[in-house]
């Protein structure tokens, strides 16, 4: 394959990471919206996008587990929701 063909089989894995982590991020944005309204949901959101950024999993990586990325933004939300509480 030159240089300048692209891979349809790795355009296929990006297509689906992609699409996995959008429903990914809509689903966590749409239940902080529902629950601490939409101020949360936008940090959460920042925080998602951040988490994602520090994964570990190579930048080239096939396997992208978004939930672990949920998770951790969860976690910051939490963090930010019981400061807000005391």
């Amino acid at each position: 394959m030159q240089m300048n063909e692209r891979d349809p089989f790795s355009d296929s894995i990006y297509e689906q990471q992609t699409h996995l982590a959008d429903r990914e991020l809509y689903s966590f944005i749409a239940a902080v919206t529902e629950i601490y309204g939409p101020e949360q949901a936008r940090l959460s959101a920042e925080d998602w996008l951040d988490e994602a950024v520090l994964m570990d999993s190579p930048p080239q990586s096939e396997i992208r587990d978004w939930r672990s990325v949920t998770i951790a933004a969860s976690a910051r939300l939490a963090t930010r929701v019981n400061a807000m509480a005391a």
